[in-house]
Order: structure tokens, then sequence, then C-alpha cells
């Protein structure tokens, strides 16, 4: 391409003002082309990003004032005020210290977190398609400039403030801008004057509206904080923090663990006081209790297992644009799914074309334009002059078309469709017949494809010949508006028995699982109206194409039965094309159905309930049947998962429990409305995500056990302590360090533990279901009474009522409590397999942890200069380290014991089972579910 000095961009005038001649001058650009490359990357360092500023960060004493505005962190420093009126300077000193440290691993895990989101928010970010160098390109959005000329259509989100230079029936919703709720005509013809109001100026799109409908070509002239969206970004001061239902459920229980702790040290100084003990030391032993009962890692885990959670989410091409979609994931019932590019390739091929007189097969694969046109009925490929109806199919193929088909940069030798796969699929026929979209010559009007309409229409002015409008569509209401027929190289009149046909030859491709398209076109005048009916076309043919399933889909469809989620197709598609891949990727069975939109406009709610357990597809649908459908699902109790790609499925997406749109396809409408979007558009990556979303909840599941469990083994431990009218037997310093080397690290590393094998074999988790069900809390209790036992066993073998055995049973039971929770941390790893089941090495992270924590513990022992920092007075005996290491695996093993028990029931369970006499088909996959789920 030869280099063009294009002038230097001038913004002077306003461009609604300025002609499309003009506002293309002043941006320096040429029509044709665009912006070169090197010329855009100029502009981008002259005029930044095209993005809004960050908000400011919070200051430090901000953030360090949030992560003190807890309960739990308002009762240690109460511990710490109250110990420095009792003169324990030191144990004031450690609790303040370990607060302090425990605020800066809040701020530093809250960055990260930030950061993760951060990340998370530039992969879901808007994109935009524009015109350099020639070609139509999809940029990310901040990498536009002003100059670059971007197309729009129906669903965009329009990426910078542009004036119009051609537009088609574009219409634009505004108001996020202007307040105006009912979307805005635009046009590219008008000259307006400068002093025009905003919300008046027709011939500008702004950045941050969506296109509501049609489409228009436009060149930007402002970007990022230059916009009028930018403008009042800088009036905007403020930064708001996103907090998960997840999260307030924990601050909740935080907050009741903190009234039973308080309940439970009042309890028992009372008591203390009933005995004669002085109210100094009933003082100190209630400081202990308290420090000893408050988990101060549960705020950090939470923070750092979403973190973790959503980084792997995105390594398995799933973006969670809200976080509250984590825990919900775990609970997804019913998954409504697109079918083309979701469950198949997107990669639309034509494999058949039918005249009324002629059937030909398409050879060739993909958008790569090898191949060629055989007559079915001779197996010969074309030779001399092509029938009238064929070639006129073919030139509505290349006319009646938006899209580009082109080699891609990436991958030499493939070629990539910028655009709609059908279109495309529709471009590379033309190619194989020597037929070239190019050729087509001006295009003068055209009404953009909808889903009321189900189809489009064009105007085209040929470089030689009448003018000819084009359409294709859905066969069905495409043929209402024909009135003849090609039928070879004449145009006859459109009987009834020739729609017939037509239609029969329609249901024969579709149950071939072929996408059918029909083809029509009609003589146009230019004296017409271009705000023109569709009607009086001439049939052409059909084009039957076909976008193969994805390999992986028909394997996570099985998983996704096997986890309790019943999938639902609910496509555009013909019904007995979309019931035909539904069967092969094994979402429908033999006796399931596919009801149409028609059936679903003749049924009510009630009607349609009684058959929504013997549908499996939903075809031909319109957006408000989506809707429809997702809400009728949700009031009947399920919670569901919707995909979507266009502007007509965003209020679905927006409506259901899980929002899923697709990251390559989708439109920017759909994209703002979903929970989570697919990096890959690939049904199987929501499998993973699921699967993912589970592993998550679990894990903070087992860190919540884990912490609770420790920390109910510290106040048994007291409390027998005091009932058995022993010494104070752990300083609160000592208890304060016990939760923080314990309850730290190993909570952080059972939040990085990867999903267990059988975590899709189980049943959808309930969303109302509490974090820690009646059952799960006496499994903690039981937990920590075995801690407990252990550190009394340890202090009792070695105190022995002897006042100068003290110091040391201090010690012994102060080891025994650490190195017993940091075993046990192993254990909660799963509920049913042993850690030797899991394996040492899939959770190294956790290991780490562990072997961190325990050089802590015996650092603060073994080393003399540490021991008046935490009271402790004496060294383990040789015995005694023996008698630590023994007490400090009891309750480990004794919880992997039970794991074992546990497996050998089921697994006796599972082999009666299987000696029982052959069992009907209806209950199988009940019966293999109830087995994997233990």
């Amino acid at each position: 391409m030869p280099q063009v000095t294009l002038p230097e961009p001038d913004y002077s005038v306003a461009a609604h003002h300025l002609s499309t001649e003009d506002v293309i001058a002043h941006a320096g650009v040429l029509l044709d082309t665009g912006l070169s490359q090197s010329a855009a990357t100029a502009r981008l360092a002259q005029a930044g990003l095209n993005q809004l500023a960050a908000p400011p960060a919070p200051s430090w004493w901000l953030q360090c004032l949030a992560q003190v505005h807890e309960v739990v962190v308002w009762l240690l420093l109460s511990a710490a005020v109250i110990a420095a009126i009792l003169g324990e300077w030191i144990d004031t000193l450690a609790i303040l210290g370990i607060v302090v440290l425990n605020a800066a691993l809040g701020i530093f895990q809250q960055r990260k977190a930030e950061r993760a989101l951060a990340a998370l928010r530039q992969l879901s970010a808007p994109t935009a398609k524009v015109l350099r160098d020639g070609i139509l390109q999809k940029l990310p959005a901040a990498e536009i400039v002003p100059g670059d000329l971007i197309e729009l259509e129906a669903g965009d989100q329009v990426p910078a403030d542009a004036r119009l230079v051609s537009s088609f029936s574009l219409r634009a919703a505004e108001a996020t801008l202007t307040g105006e709720s009912v979307p805005v005509d635009k046009t590219a013809a008008v000259i307006l004057p400068e002093e025009t109001p905003l919300a008046e100026r027709r011939n500008i799109v702004y950045q941050g509206t969506v296109i509501a409908a049609g489409k228009g070509t436009a060149v930007v002239y402002a970007t990022g904080m230059e916009t009028e969206l930018g403008k009042i970004a800088k009036l905007l001061e403020g930064h708001s923090w996103e907090s998960t239902p997840l999260q307030q459920r924990l601050t909740r229980l935080g907050r009741v663990l903190a009234v039973i702790c308080l309940g439970l040290t009042a309890g028992i100084g009372i008591l203390q006081l009933i005995r004669g003990a002085a109210w100094l030391e009933t003082l100190h032993l209630a400081v202990s209790l308290a420090v000893a009962a408050i988990p101060e890692g549960l705020p950090a885990a939470v923070t750092i297992t979403l973190a973790v959670g959503l980084e792997r989410l995105v390594r398995r091409n799933a973006i969670i644009r809200k976080l509250a979609g984590v825990e919900t994931l775990g609970s997804i019932t019913t998954i409504c799914t697109d079918k083309t590019g979701t469950l198949t390739q997107n990669e639309m091929t034509v494999r058949e074309v039918r005249t009324l007189r002629q059937s030909l097969s398409v050879t060739g694969a993909g958008y790569a334009p090898q191949g060629e046109l055989i007559c079915k009925e001779t197996q010969l490929g074309l030779d001399g002059a092509m029938p009238s109806a064929l070639r006129r199919i073919l030139e509505i193929s290349a006319w009646c078309n938006n899209t580009q088909v082109v080699p891609s940069a990436e991958q030499p030798g493939q070629w990539i469709a910028v655009g709609d796969p059908t279109e495309a699929a529709l471009v590379v026929l033309a190619r194989k017949g020597n037929v070239e979209s190019a050729s087509r010559g001006e295009l003068i009007f055209e009404i953009p494809f909808d889903s009321e309409r189900k189809m489009m229409s064009v105007v085209v002015q040929p470089n030689s010949g009448q003018a000819l409008l084009c359409a294709k569509g859905a066969p069905e209401p495409l043929l209402q508006k024909c009135q003849a027929i090609l039928d070879g190289d004449a145009v006859i009149p459109l009987t009834d028995s020739a729609k017939d046909r037509i239609l029969a030859a329609a249901t024969e491709l579709g149950g071939q699982a072929l996408r059918v398209l029909g083809l029509a076109y009609r003589p146009w005048s230019n004296t017409e109206n271009p705000e023109f009916s569709e009607k009086n076309l001439i049939f052409a043919g059909l084009v039957g194409m076909i976008d193969p399933p994805r390999v992986e889909v028909k394997q996570a469809v099985a998983q996704c039965r096997a986890a309790g989620i019943r999938p639902v197709m609910i496509t555009g598609d013909h019904p007995v094309t979309a019931l035909a891949i539904a069967r092969e990727l094994g979402i429908a069975g033999e006796r399931d159905i596919a009801l149409s939109g028609a059936d679903l406009d003749a049924a009510n709610d009630a009607q349609l309930l009684t058959k929504l357990d013997q549908t499996a597809v939903f075809a031909r649908v319109t957006a408000e049947h989506k809707l429809r459908l997702v809400r009728l699902l949700r009031h009947h109790g399920k919670v569901v998962a919707m995909t979507g790609d266009g502007v007509n499925d965003a209020p679905a997406v927006k409506a259901a429990d899980i929002g899923i749109a697709m990251g390559r396809t989708g439109t920017d409408v759909t994209k703002q409305a979903a929970t989570m979007v697919l990096a890959d558009d690939n049904f199987a990556t929501i499998i993973k995500a699921v699967e993912e979303g589970r592993g998550i909840f679990d894990n903070i599941q087992k860190f919540i056990h884990y912490l609770l469990a420790g920390n109910a083994g510290k106040i048994l431990f007291m409390l027998f302590a005091t009932l058995w009218a022993w010494p104070n037997p752990l300083l609160a310093v000592q208890l304060l360090w016990l939760n923080l080397v314990t309850d730290g690290l190993p909570a952080l590393g059972l939040g990085m533990e990867p999903p267990e094998a059988g975590v899709m074999r189980r049943m959808p988790r309930d969303p109302r279901a509490n974090l820690i069900s009646c059952y799960q809390a006496l499994w903690i209790a039981a937990h920590g009474l075995l801690t407990a036992m252990a550190a009394l066993a340890g202090f009792a073998w070695v105190y022995q009522g002897d006042t100068a055995s003290l110091s040391a049973a201090q010690v012994v039971a102060f080891c025994i409590l650490a190195f017993s929770q940091l075993a046990y941390s192993l254990t909660c790893r799963s509920r049913t397999l042993t850690f030797w089941n899991l394996g040492w090495q899939t959770n190294l992270p956790l290991l780490t942890a562990v072997a961190i924590s325990a050089g802590l513990q015996l650092a603060i022992v073994l080393i003399p200069a540490l021991h008046p920092l935490f009271g402790i007075e004496a060294y383990p005996a040789g015995y005694e380290w023996l008698l630590i290491a023994c007490l400090s695996i009891f309750p480990a093993a004794i919880v992997e014991m039970t794991k074992l028990f546990g497996q050998s029931i089921r697994e006796r369970s599972n082999s009666e089972i299987s000696q029982q006499a052959p069992i009907a088909e209806d209950n199988s996959n009940a019966i293999r579910t109830a087995q994997a789920s233990g």
C-alpha cells in the first residue's frame, strides 16, 4: 500500500457543525483505508489511552482504618487496653504489634485483589471494529485514537465520541449520558448549528452509549477524558468498594462468633469470681479467652481465596465481572445455552445449495475459500454457463453481507471472519463460485437483521445493470414476502405447491443438522422511498450450512448432567436442526422435545410449566421468549445460567442468576449485562467455571471449619483448665500468637486447594444454605474437643499439680496446641478423602504454609531472646518433645481414621448396590450420582 501523508487532526471546530467531508479532512484520515497503524501509534502516544481516569485510591490511613473497622479487631484492641491496665506491657505491645501486622497483611491482600480485579476488567474491556490500513479489525476500545474510523451496529457500545460519516436506520440509546429513555435517531446527513445542545446532536455518537438499531460508520474526534463522558467523570469523586453476599455473610459470622466469645468469657469470669478468684486474675483470664476465640485470619483468608479463585477462572477462560457470581456458580441447576459458537465451533460452512430444480453440494471446510459446487444428481462440477438461479444465489450471498473473510495474521494459512460467522459462510460460498463481494458496487440502503423480522435486506447498485434489493433470512418469513420464484433462467409465480416444496426442502436440510437460509431479491427503482417495506420479492433458493459441534462439548454435557445440572438449548435456529444437534451432544434424549417461539406464544405460563421438564430445545425464539423462559425457570425454583452474545440476549442474560456473555462474538451490551464472560465462547468453559466455583466455595468452608475448630480447641482447653482449678495454662500473648501462626498461612493454603475430583458428581449447593450447618457445627466442636484433649493431656502429664513444673507444662501445652492445629490443617483438605488419598504434591502452598508456621513456633520456643516476649520460662525436655509429637498428631490421626472408616462403609454400600438386580434405565443415572456423592 503506498504511503500517504495525512494532515494533523484539527478539532478547533465542533464536529457536529462540520459536513462529513470536512470532518474527514479535519480528522486527517482517508475514508477508504482509515488510519495507518504507524499514524495510530503516534496519535495514541500523544492522546493517551481511550479510557476514563481511575478514581484516586483511598489514602493509607483510610485503608488502615478500614482494616480495624471490624468487631473482632475491636475486641483485640480492648484486650490490649486491659492488658495495659494490668501492667502486662509485653502482652500489650505484642497484641498491638500483631494487630498492626494483621492490618498490613489485610491492606496487602486488598491491593492484590484490586490488581486481580483490574486485570479482569482489562480482559473484559469493550472492543471496537476499526478500519486501519484498509482492513476492518477488532481492537480493544482503549486503543482507539482520534481520527479512527469505527463501524457500529446494533448492540455495540460506542467506544469514543465520534461524528457519523454514514448511517443506515441508526438509533442510539443515550440514557447513560443525557437521561433520554427513548433511543435517539442518528444520521450522518445533517449539519447542525454550533450551539446545538448535546442531546440534540443527531450526527454524533457518544462514548458509553449503546447502538439500539441500525448501523453506521463514524470518525472519532475525542477519546478518554476528552469525551463527554470523561468530562462528567472529572466532576465525580469518591470510590466504592465491592462487597459480595458471601463477604457480608462472613462478616455476620464474625459478629456472631464475637458475641459467643463475650458470652463464654463473661460466664467463665463469673464462675471464677464465685470461686473466689481475684478480679485482676479473672480479668487477665478473660483477655486470654477473648483472644483465643477470635478468628483473626478469617477476613484475610476470604480475600485471598476469592482473588486466587478469580485468577484460576481467568486461566480457564472464564472472566467473572461481579464477585457475587463466584458464590452463585456452585448453585447452578439449569444452564440455558445458545447453540452457535457456544456448543459449536462458530465456523459456519455451506454444505448444500438448493434451487427449485437443482441440488448442489459444496466442498471445503471452514473459512478457507477453497472448494467447488457439485451437482448432486450428476456428481459433477459446474461446466460452462452457470444457471441464473445459482448465480443469483451467489450474488445475494456476496451482496447481502457485512462480513469480511481475511487471512489470519497470527496463524499463517488460516482464514478468519471479521463479523458474523453465518455471513462469513456466504462470503466463502460466493468465492467458491467466483463471485466476489468487492464487485457488488455501491451500497444504497440497508435494513439490518433483527430477531423479530428474522431477515436482513440491502439495496445495491451493481457496477452494471439495475439496482437490486437483496434479502436473506429464515425461509418461512422470507417466503411470506415473496410473490415469484426463479425457475432456471425464468421468473415464475410462486405457487402454494412451490412453497410446500421449498419448506419441505428446508425441513429436510434442517433434519441433517444444517442451518437453512432463504435468499431472495427484486429489482429496485431509484425513485422508490428508501423507507421501503420488504415485499414482492423473487425467491432464489436455499443454502444449508453447518457449524460442527465442538469436540469437547459432548463430554462437558455429560459432566453437566452428572453434576445435577440440566442443560437447555435456546436458539434462533430451526427446531429440527436444533434438536438434531442437541441429541448429538446429549442435551436432548429420544423422549425430549423441541418447542418453537410460536409454541411459546400459544401457551400460558401454567401450560408451559408442565412441558419444561421434557423440553430440551427452544427454537426460533425472540428476546421476549428468552426472558420469559429465564423468569419462569427461576420462579420454578431453578438457579439459572443464561448464555448470550447478541443484543437480543441481553435482557435474559441480565435476568438470570448467572448471565454469561461470549467474549469473542458477544456484543458490548451483553458483556455489560453479564456476570461472567467466556474468553473462548465455549460451553465446556462454563462447566470448568462451575467446577472452580464449587471448589472456591468448598475452600472457604474448609478454612472456616479449620479456623473455628482450632479456636474451639483453645477455648475448650482454657475452659476445662479453669473448671479443674488449674493455674492459667497460657498467657494472652501466647494465645494471640497461636491464632496468628496457626490461623493465618495455613488458612490461606487451604484457600488454594484445587477442586476435589468428585466435586462435579455432587448435586448443586442450595444458595439459601448457611455457611455452617448444624451437622458441620457438631463436627467443628468434636474436632476442637480432640485438640483440647491433646493439650490437656500434655499439660496434666507434665504439671501433675506441682507448681515447679508449671512453666514446663505451659510450654508443652503451647506447642501441642500449635502443632496439632497445623497437622489438623492437612486433614481439612477434604471431608471424605485422607491426606494420602489426595497426594502431598497437590497443594504445595499449604505444605509450605505449615512448614513456615511450624518453623516460627519452634523459633520462639528455642531462641532464648524471644522468650520474654512470649512469657516462656522453660525449654521442653527430651521426653517432653516426644510427648508433644505424639499428642500433636493425635487429633489429625483420629480424623483420618474416621475418613477411612467412612470410605469402608461407602465401598460396602456400593458393592451391595452393584450386586442387586438390574435396575430400570430411567433410575440408573440417579443411583450413579448417589454413589458418586457418597
